[in-house]
């Protein structure tokens, strides 16, 4: 029981407590919160709307994951948001440069995506290992040099073509597709979601029932206590890192072979960054993570039911930060409160000890 409350408290305080600061900025401006969270969750029967939610939640989902990773590591790897973008214009000019059987095409393609993000990943790594460097700012650092970089490659004087107003890598040929389930008019579902489902269960495994995750888990605790057991640190910093960054490279992979088939100037920015707030959400396990991505892909798609109802769609920006916010708070409350229960059991066991 203590478990439970010390697990799912915390998010369920912190999305309470988001809607009710949001609800009160909608009371302030004069909207009605009730009618603006029943469009948001009507918008959901809307056209596409299930189906944008289900392909969101599986890009967020693995973007969390990378992030969770490094958080395990006690690493903050920010530098998702650049390890994808960079992964993802390079595996996509690989993929229209190349025409394989179908299958072997798209294997290519996805196992560029998770070498290129990982070796991206792999210079902060080294930095921290060798020289000591905070990886948040090598990592953050890295993001700029990412989008530099993305941009430079597309060009139309590299590996970019102008399309119309916009410039994109060549298009992958059919053999390099991900096929989807498609629900007609109601829009088709990634066939790279099931990347994600199976990503999940890869970590969880790695973390609960291998010898490296528990080395992980013990060298992100008290990187000295490992060293004492035989586990070197610095060794365990480069591993988390290069799977996290080969993770991350694989963000953008559902969206490239599942519809666009190509890397644009016009490709999702942020998802990196969303990812760290479904890892906290989540507290860096794949069910709760799960969750957080189910609901930020959510607030995101039903966000668009706000123009309807007269109500600025940045409401939900407010209340994805909230629940950032407030999950952390949440977390500390309920971890000193069972503290302090802890304390008091231990006080009474050792009063009954000593009365008898």
């Amino acid at each position: 029981m203590g478990i439970l409350r010390g697990k799912l408290l915390p998010p369920v305080l912190a999305i309470l407590f988001s809607a009710l600061l949001c609800g009160i900025a909608l009371v302030v401006s004069g909207a009605n919160p009730f009618r603006a969270f029943g469009a948001m969750m009507s918008q959901v029967g809307e056209g596409t709307t299930a189906v944008d939610v289900v392909n969101s939640t599986g890009t967020y989902y693995i973007a969390a994951l990378a992030v969770a990773i490094g958080f395990q590591m006690n690493l903050f790897n920010i530098g998702v948001e650049g390890q994808y973008r960079v992964a993802a214009v390079v595996a996509a000019v690989v993929g229209g440069s190349i025409v394989l059987p179908p299958g072997i095409h798209a294997l290519v393609i996805i196992l560029t995506a998770a070498v290129v993000g990982a070796l991206w990943a792999a210079i902060p790594a080294v930095l921290k290992v060798t020289r000591g460097v905070n990886e948040v700012i090598s990592t953050i650092m890295m993001n700029g040099l990412a989008l530099g970089l993305a941009a430079y490659l597309i060009g139309d004087d590299v590996f970019g073509e102008l399309r119309g107003n916009n410039i994109r890598t060549p298009e992958i040929a059919e053999s390099g597709w991900v096929p989807g389930i498609s629900f007609g008019s109601s829009g088709t579902v990634f066939g790279l979601v099931f990347l994600a489902a199976a990503l999940g269960i890869g970590y969880w495994v790695m973390m609960n029932r291998t010898r490296f995750g528990f080395e992980l888990r013990a060298s992100g605790e008290s990187a000295t206590a490992a060293a004492a057991g035989g586990v070197n640190a610095k060794k365990m910093v480069l591993i988390a890192m290069l799977l996290s960054g080969a993770v991350a490279g694989l963000v953008s992979m559902p969206e490239i072979l599942g519809r666009d088939h190509t890397y644009n100037l016009n490709f999702p920015a942020g998802i990196g960054f969303s990812g760290i707030a479904i890892a906290l959400l989540g507290r860096n396990h794949p069910g709760g993570i799960a969750f957080g991505a189910l609901l930020w892909a959510f607030l995101d798609k039903s966000a668009l039911a706000l123009d309807n109802v007269g109500v600025a769609r940045e409401i939900v920006t407010i209340m994805q930060g909230a629940i950032v916010l407030s999950v952390v708070v949440a977390y500390e409350v309920v971890r000193r409160f069972e503290l302090a229960a802890q304390q008091r059991q231990v006080g009474r066991q050792l009063g009954t000890v000593g009365a008898a």
